[in-house]
Parts: structure tokens; sequence; C-alpha cells
């Protein structure tokens, strides 16, 4: 038998060809695909990168803008402004999200501007302390002769007490107040930060910074913040108002303008006092970061001026007042901000400014209290961290809380204030009742820390 073997034949060139092509152009497609995707993933985040650079920008000018160092005309002498900080650094998270009114103008040297403001122009520029005699001026610029600064443990000495500007007495508040209330307004322009809120002067040419407010938290928490202050006997924040822009006669000069700027009707607006030659403030050394914070064992408190001392005591204050407000939008957002810019502690702090007599002046609180409590998990522990630096206090400001710590009664005490105080309040609305206990809880854990420091300098 004879074994045959039939050879195959061998495969047809142009079905092996297009085989090995189709088998190529597949491998080629998939790896096209992933560089596509890459590509895709780099230029996303390139723009993510963009964008954020934008708004830090962006954040920057809107913080220097929210300042009161405005531009402003004096009659006779043309259009003069106080000159920007050199430093266009993001000092807020709140201002990224936010995009600045107007582009700052440069007009050189700070110092130069500072001196060309018309005091006369705005009320209260020179007089709306009570304790800036020319003797206490003179105590206050010289060193220290009158002994330790701190009594007591924990508190700042009665003999600065004595010492520290008064600002915004009650009766000088309640006068501007009356007087704001019944004043037209003749003109709105852009100064005071981003274009919802605007400068207005008054018919007898003082000025007052009108805050239209994103949305009615700012309103409301910039107005029941000064109203906390004035429960706690903090002097540092400018008078306020409220009132209504629909068919008041207050605001007729000014209509056609409020409908360029698209405001309601309806809405509730703040008027705080506009005060002029002011300079920004710097954060202390012991409220940095690299320091130990400020207590009454801090051998740098015997190398300071009495002023450098009242300053302190002022912002023993305004650390205290932040905490139960949950104000981000001040030294908690730079100490935020160090993440990227570690220099952001050397430069003006974000709305705290100073007189030249030496006052604090707390402004643009509108993140305290309502919006401040209802980011609070984001910036807890930012607040705990500032408070943590502090154990030097104002006795007076000690006992207002001890008093609202004991009777927890914050809320009746503020709202009665509220209503006593100003006539729209019921328009505007109060704390809902889960931000009236969030405030007493903040109050009970601030005479907590008080208590804390004082045990632990029981030694001194």
């Amino acid at each position: 038998m004879r074994l045959v073997v039939k050879q195959s034949s061998p495969p047809d060139s142009k079905q092996s060809a297009s085989v090995q092509r189709t088998f190529i152009s597949a491998g080629f497609w998939s790896k096209g695909e992933t560089m596509r995707a890459l590509s895709a993933n780099l230029f996303a985040l390139l723009l993510v990168c963009a964008l954020a650079s934008v708004f830090y920008v962006w954040s920057a000018l809107e913080n220097h803008l929210e300042r009161h160092k405005r531009d402003f005309s004096v009659p006779g002498r043309g259009s003069f402004h106080q000159g920007p900080s050199e430093d266009l650094s993001a000092k807020t998270f709140r201002a990224l999200l936010a995009v600045p009114a107007a582009q700052r103008h440069n007009s050189g040297d700070r110092s130069e501007g500072q001196n060309l403001t018309n005091t006369s122009a705005f009320m209260g520029t020179r007089d709306y302390h009570v304790n800036g005699d020319d003797e206490r001026s003179a105590q206050r610029e010289g060193p220290v002769k009158l002994g330790s600064p701190v009594d007591d443990r924990i508190f700042w000495s009665d003999w600065l007490e004595d010492l520290l500007p008064v600002g915004f007495t009650e009766g000088y508040a309640e006068v501007w107040r009356n007087k704001a209330r019944a004043s037209p307004v003749v003109k709105l322009e852009p100064g005071c930060g981003r274009i919802s809120n605007q400068l207005a002067t008054f018919s007898d040419g003082t000025k007052a910074c009108v805050r239209y407010g994103i949305n009615a938290d700012q309103v409301q928490g910039e107005t029941l913040t000064y109203y906390l202050a004035s429960l706690l006997g903090i002097t540092n924040l400018p008078p306020l108002v409220l009132s209504h822009i629909g068919d008041s006669a207050q605001w007729a000069a000014v209509r056609s303008r409020i409908n360029d700027l698209q405001w309601s009707d309806r809405a509730v607006v703040s008027l705080t006092e506009w005060i002029s030659n002011l300079t920004g403030v710097v954060t202390p050394a012991p409220l940095r970061q690299e320091s130990s914070g400020l207590h009454p064992a801090l051998k740098w408190l015997e190398n300071k001026t009495t002023a450098g001392l009242l300053e302190l005591m002022q912002w023993s204050d305004l650390i205290v007042f932040d905490y139960l407000t949950a104000n981000f939008d001040r030294l908690v957002s730079n100490l935020f901000s160090l993440q990227w810019d570690p220099h952001v502690m050397e430069r003006d702090t974000n709305n705290l400014l100073k007189t030249p007599y030496g006052d604090l002046v707390f402004i643009d609180n509108e993140a305290g209290l309502v919006h401040g409590f209802r980011v609070l998990n984001m910036w807890e522990k930012y607040h705990h961290s500032v408070l943590s630096s502090v154990c030097v206090f104002r006795k007076r400001t000690t006992q207002r809380v001890a008093e609202l710590h004991r009777h927890r009664d914050s809320r009746r005490r503020l709202l009665e204030l509220y209503r006593d105080s100003e006539p729209l309040s019921q328009e505007l609305g109060f704390l809902s009742d889960e931000h009236a206990a969030v405030l007493q809880d903040r109050i009970d854990r601030l005479y907590k820390h008080i208590l804390h420091c004082k045990g632990k300098y029981s030694q001194l």
C-alpha cells in the first residue's frame, strides 16, 4: 500500500499580508487610544492648575479691595487713594470663590496716600475715642514704666486698661446710627470691595460702606456680629445700621444707580461707618506659626513698648471674638494659607486696620456667626489652633464671657440687644436655634480655655 501524503498549499500571500496589517493596525489603535487618554488627563490637570492660578490672583485682589483703603475724592485736591501692598498673595479661602469688583490702582508709596486723606470730611476720624488726650498718647508711645503688663497670672494689667483707646463708644455709636438712618444717600460708588457693595456718601458729606451681600447670610452675619461685640464690651467695630432700599426717601437720589446695580427693592442692606486714614496691621510675632504663643511667661513682653502692649491687648480680644463668631476671614484664613504661602503672616492681616491713635478696627465681619457656623467643620481645627495660641486676656472681656457661660443665656441677651437697637431686626431675622446653640457652646469652650490658662500659669 502506498502512503500518499498531501502537502497543504502555502497560504495566500495577499491574505497573509491583510491579516498582518489588520493585527498591526489593531495594536497601534489600542496604543493610540491610551496616549490620547493620557493627553486628555494631562490637559485637564493643566486646566485645573491654570484656573487655580487665576483664582489665586483674583482672591488677592479682592482681599485688598475688601479693606477700607479705598479710593476717594478730596474736594479741591483731585482724587487720592491709599497705596496697595506690594504682595498679591491669596489670604482667604472664601475669596477664591469670588470675582473682584475692580482692579486696584497703583499709587506708589502707601504712606503718601494716607497723609493726603481729608480727615475733616469724615465723622469720627479724630474724636471717636475718649482716651485720646495728649498725656495718655505720650504714655502709650513711651517705654513700660508702670510695672508688669500682666496681673493675676493671665490678665492684662489695670494700668494698661486705663491707657487703652476706647474705640467706638456706645454713646458715639448711637449718635452715628441715628444720623445714618435719617441722612439721605446722594452718591453710590465702588470702594468697599466687590461690586455688590458700595461706598455711600450722605448729604452731609460723611460716608458709609453699604453691604448688599451675595446672600442674606452675609448681611445678617455682619449685623449680629456687631451686636455680639457690643454684648462683650468690644468697641473695635465701626457703628452699623440696617436700611431698606425699597421706596425709602433715603435712597431716592441714587435710585438709578440702584437699578444699574440690580439691587432688589426688597433687600435689607447694612451700612457701617467709613473711617479714613487707616493703615494695615501685621500679625505680631507671638501669634505667628513659629512662636510659642501669647502667654504671661513670654519674656518678649518685657521688651515691648506701652503702645505695643496695647496693640497686643486688642489682638487678644480679636482672637477671642473671632473664635466665638467662627470668623474664618481674618487670622484663621492666614493660618490656612500658610500651606501655600509661608510669608502670609508677615503681611497685613485681612479685614483688620489701625487708626493713627493705635485703635484696631475690625472690619468686614460678614463671615461671622451665620456663614461661619455653616462651614464650621471645615475651619474648626484652625479656630482651635488660633485660640490655643493666646493665654492673656482682658478682664472685662473675660467677665462678660463668664457671665454668658454661667447664665447660659447668650441667645436671649443677643436677641434683646439686637431688637432694642435695630428697627429692622425682625425683617432681617436672627440666628436659628441650631446656630444659637453653637454660639453658647463656643462660649462654654472659651470659658474652659480661660480656666485652663489660669491653671497652667498658676505658679507665676
